[in-house]
C-alpha cells in the first residue's frame, strides 16, 4: 500500500545540456517551436511541467530566418511605453532588418507557458545575428533544423560539437 509513489524530478539535480540551432533558411515559427520544446526540456523521460528542467538554446544567424505568406508586411510588433500616444507599431519586415534578435526572442517567448517559469526559461535563450554564437558556445551540441525530427541521444540533434 505505501510501497509505491511518484517521484518528481528536482531542478537543481537536473543536467543542462547547450543546444546551438541555425536559423538560416528556417521558418519564424518552426524554430521558435523547436527552441521551446528545447528551453522546456519537453524530450526529457523525467519532463514535469512545473519543474524548471530545460537546456540552453543557442541561436545563431537570425538575421537570416524567414517569414512565409504576407506576415512580413502583415505582422506587427507592438510596443507601449506606458504614456498617453506611447504606442510603437513596426512591421516585422524592418524589425527583421534591424533587431532580427528581438522578433526571434518575441516569438520564442509566446510559445512558452505564461507562468513564473518563463522568465527562468528565457535566461537560457542566446540569440546572435549572424554566426558569432558559435564561437562563444563551442560546447553547444547542432540541432539538426533541416530534419527536426526527435532522434536517439537527444531531440533534433545532429552531432556532439566538437
Amino acid at each position: 500500500m505505501f510501497g509505491a509513489h511518484t517521484s518528481f524530478p528536482k531542478s537543481k539535480t537536473v543536467v543542462r545540456r547547450w543546444y546551438r540551432v541555425d536559423a538560416d533558411g528556417v521558418s519564424l515559427g518552426r524554430l521558435a517551436a523547436m527552441s521551446a520544446n528545447l528551453l522546456r526540456g519537453k524530450g526529457k523521460t523525467s519532463f514535469a511541467s512545473h519543474v524548471d528542467q530545460g537546456d540552453g538554446v543557442v541561436v545563431i544567424n537570425a538575421a537570416k530566418v524567414v517569414l512565409t505568406g504576407n506576415k512580413k508586411t502583415q505582422k506587427m510588433d507592438f510596443r507601449a511605453s506606458g504614456y498617453r500616444g506611447g504606442q510603437t507599431l513596426i512591421p516585422y519586415e524592418r524589425l527583421l532588418k534591424d533587431k532580427p534578435e528581438r522578433a526571434v526572442e518575441l516569438a520564442v517567448s509566446g510559445m512558452l507557458p505564461k507562468n513564473r517559469l518563463r522568465s527562468r526559461f528565457m535566461r537560457r535563450l542566446k540569440v546572435f545575428r549572424a554566426d558569432e554564437g558559435a564561437v562563444q558556445y563551442p560546447m553547444a551540441h547542432v540541432v539538426d533544423t533541416k530534419n527536426p525530427k526527435i532522434k536517439s541521444g537527444g531531440p533534433y540533434v545532429l552531432a556532439a560539437a566538437k
